[in-house]
């Protein structure tokens, strides 16, 4: 690593400190190595880091024995990875009740508690959850940032920007992956840093999550099949098939299931849920949620893709681009208070992405590489969902977007969809 290194700006910054100016305790969630430790650290007066084992040796005699010396310290206190010590929950839910202060801890996590059964109390009203991203493009200061998520929703007319990025660039983006560790790796470093994490996840972590020992090939297996089939709605048998064709003795479908939610314990995959809408028709609406990595350099190890293989494989290429665009949308929404949905109904009609405020407000988003045929279609496709949507009840969207890999400028068509390159993109 760069002996210059340097702490990037991160949009979680000015999330956590808003959380903890109205909650006792804030709980950050999210991948290892994306950033939450750090993050934290920024604004911690204090912190435990039980990754050591000394600390948490330390922390699972003091927890029970003795609790105020353990949470003393200068606030807000930190327990980073504290789902190693369960324990602590109900210990600092007890001291948020006896203090009557806002942002006195912060609690980090890269797992769900593989021990539930010692947590006795929710939380609710003590707690505030914060979900922690890989970093976006926004972030890692390779989008210009030239078009605003939260000014579309304020209705601006018209866009404009400047994005600088090739195809190619995209592909090296894709493999790379948003772990803040890697910028400051040559790109050959950079690259191997998934094919580490992959290694981790197979080795180790599915099966540390709920002290549960998996196979290691198998979840190569299973990674490579949610790699293949990421962003879709297949259901267990698609995934055990596909696995199949790779394993003379595949895992049974309640087997898959379990490694599955192993694999959403460590955030490795989340799934997308479906969007709930007032239709002027009576058309049935999917429910079931697409699933996608929480990273795309995590489906690009699987497959061991790089990016001159995904240049040659165009329609691969474009599959793991929609991973990135969900995950940077996803980061962007959360900034401004407001989630990420898919639409899909049984006539085949699908939008990529839905965001909706709050209050209700929501603009629709295609995903595509760019071009004009992609472009086109994807005006298409929001043009034909727009028409189905009860706008007496549901109100007209903010806007309408494709966003895409490549294109020189973002700009807004005679029809007023924003056509967007993510590379100008923020929140």
């Amino acid at each position: 690593m760069s002996k210059d290194w340097k702490y990037r700006s991160r949009i979680a910054d000015q999330q956590l400190k808003s959380k903890l100016s109205s909650a006792g305790a804030v709980l950050v969630q999210g991948p290892k190595w994306c950033g939450k430790s750090t993050t934290a650290l920024q604004i911690a007066g204090s912190s435990m880091m039980l990754g050591s084992p000394q600390a948490r040796r330390s922390a699972r005699e003091l927890v029970t024995t003795a609790p105020d010396f353990l949470l003393n310290g200068l606030t807000p206190r930190l327990f980073d990875e504290w789902q190693v010590v369960p324990e602590l929950w109900d210990a600092i839910r007890f001291e948020v009740d006896n203090r009557r202060q806002t942002g006195q801890f912060i609690l980090t996590g890269s797992a769900v508690p593989a021990d539930t059964e010692k947590i006795y109390h929710t939380g609710t009203g003590r707690f505030a959850w914060l979900k922690m991203r890989t970093m976006s493009l926004w972030e890692s200061e390779e989008s210009t940032g030239d078009v605003s998520l939260e000014t579309l929703f304020g209705g601006q007319g018209k866009v404009f920007g400047h994005s600088r990025w090739q195809l190619q660039d995209i592909a090296y983006f894709l493999c790379r992956g948003g772990w803040p560790v890697t910028l400051q790796l040559t790109q050959k470093e950079a690259l191997q840093t998934a094919v580490n994490y992959l290694d981790a996840i197979v080795e180790s972590d599915i099966s540390k999550v709920d002290n549960t020992l998996r196979n290691p090939r198998r979840t190569r297996l299973l990674l490579r099949s949610l790699a293949r089939l990421q962003g879709s709605q297949a259901p267990m048998s698609t995934l055990r098939k596909d696995m199949a064709a790779n394993d003379d003795d595949s895992l049974s479908e309640h087997t898959i299931a379990s490694y599955l939610n192993a694999l959403e314990k460590i955030f490795v995959v989340e799934d997308m849920p479906a969007w709930s809408v007032n239709l002027r028709s009576k058309t049935a609406i999917r429910t079931t949620a697409n699933r996608y990595f929480t990273d795309p350099s995590i489906a690009t190890a699987a497959l061991g893709a790089t990016p001159d293989k995904l240049m040659a494989d165009i329609e691969t290429l474009g599959l793991l681009f929609e991973t990135m665009a969900m995950r940077d949308l996803r980061v962007y929404a959360d900034a401004i208070d407001a989630n990420v949905y898919h639409y899909r109904d049984k006539d085949g009609l699908e939008c990529d992405a839905v965001i909706e405020r709050r209050d209700g407000t929501y603009g629709l988003v295609e995903i595509k590489l760019g071009g004009e045929y992609g472009v086109e279609q994807g005006k298409q496709t929001l043009a034909k969902l727009a028409k189905k949507i009860d706008t007496d009840k549901a109100g007209l969207p903010a806007f309408r977007m494709v966003l895409t890999a490549v294109g020189d400028y973002a700009l807004t068509a005679q029809n007023g969809t924003h056509i967007v390159p993510i590379g100008c993109l923020k929140p």
